[in-house]
């Protein structure tokens, strides 16, 4: 999971134009936990967006359940030692074109779903959660990912979401 925090704060502390990725692993369903997590924080932060960024991204400072942060943390049996790294992140939801490269980490990226029997990349499926903890609606791709942190992971052309989050430690705000 990569992120981009437009505009936002925890609390007095500005996260204004911060990235992150979040790599999860888990040895089975979701659900049936056993998860390994690592973060990974824009290394612009200084130390109080740090660690405001950490508790956010571990769902520390959340309601129980409110936020997808406290629902996947409430599934690892193991969290890796937060790294801090220059990250490259572009994403345009509408587009379904997303990048994500932290150097020597991470190598990710999001593309249009193929339209079946064809070579055009214009097939558009949304996906809507009303009342769930993730998001609002997502658009869905195609995604690539390469990841040689604590935690490896190869996908190739895997499952991907590209979506809008607006949210506070209650959830999401709709």
């Amino acid at each position: 999971m990569g992120g981009h925090i437009e505009e936002g704060n925890f609390n007095d502390t500005n996260l204004d134009g911060l990235d992150y990725a979040v790599l999860m692993s888990w040895p089975g369903e979701v659900v049936e936990g056993n998860g390994t997590q690592q973060v990974i924080i824009d290394e612009r932060a200084d130390p109080t967006q740090r660690e405001a960024l950490r508790k956010i991204l571990h769902g520390e400072s959340t309601a129980p359940g409110a936020t997808h942060f406290f629902v996947y943390n409430s599934t690892m049996s193991t969290v890796l030692d937060t790294l801090y790294a220059p990250i490259e992140l572009s994403i345009d939801v509408d587009q379904r074109i997303a990048s994500l490269t932290i150097e020597g980490l991470v190598e990710s990226r999001g593309t249009p779903l193929p339209k079946p029997l064809t070579a055009v990349l214009s097939n558009r499926i949304r996906l809507a959660t009303p009342e769930g903890p993730r998001y609002n609606y997502t658009e869905v791709g195609n995604g690539n990912t390469t990841a040689r942190a604590g935690i490896e992971l190869d996908f190739k052309d895997s499952h991907c979401q590209f979506n809008v989050v607006h949210m506070n430690q209650d959830g999401i705000i709709r």
